[in-house]
């Protein structure tokens, strides 16, 4: 079995979340292999860059999946650990990369996102995450009265 390290990132702007349609015709959120010892932050930033355009600020964690598929090229299981990070983009400007394969994308409303995205776990992921990001920014607008 290979197993891979992998990172992303679920990126928001506003109340929108921003996700791809793979050329499986999946709804995903951006994220890749971490490569020559980068770090997981370093890979979700590059990935949400690279696939989908967009420029994403972390903000937080957002925890950890994984996955198994069998893999036909390399005829063995693949067993994906993916580290995940809370985004914000100051804008919704996206660029989709289909040089890599993707269909479409972009930033959708949460609900819109929640029905289009296709893999359950990924759901979880966007409305636990979503619901942090509510939190920290309004933890944002208590500090700047303070400040």
């Amino acid at each position: 079995m290979i197993i891979r390290k992998c990172a992303g990132g679920i990126v928001f702007h506003n109340n929108k979340v921003f996700i791809l349609k793979n050329d499986k015709g999946h709804w995903v959120l951006p994220k890749g292999k971490i490569r020559n010892g980068s770090l997981a932050v370093e890979t979700a930033l590059k990935r949400v860059k690279v696939e989908g355009g967009v420029e994403g600020t972390i903000i937080s964690t957002a925890g950890e999946t994984s996955y198994e598929f069998y893999s036909l090229s390399r005829k063995q299981p693949v067993y994906n650990f993916i580290t995940w990070y809370i985004m914000e983009s100051q804008s919704d400007v996206f660029k989709i990369n289909r040089d890599l394969g993707f269909q479409d994308g972009g930033f959708f409303p949460i609900e819109e996102a929640m029905e289009k995205i296709t893999h359950n776990q990924d759901k979880s992921l966007v409305n636990l995450s979503f619901k942090k990001y509510l939190e920290i920014k309004e933890m944002d607008e208590i500090k700047e009265v303070y400040v």
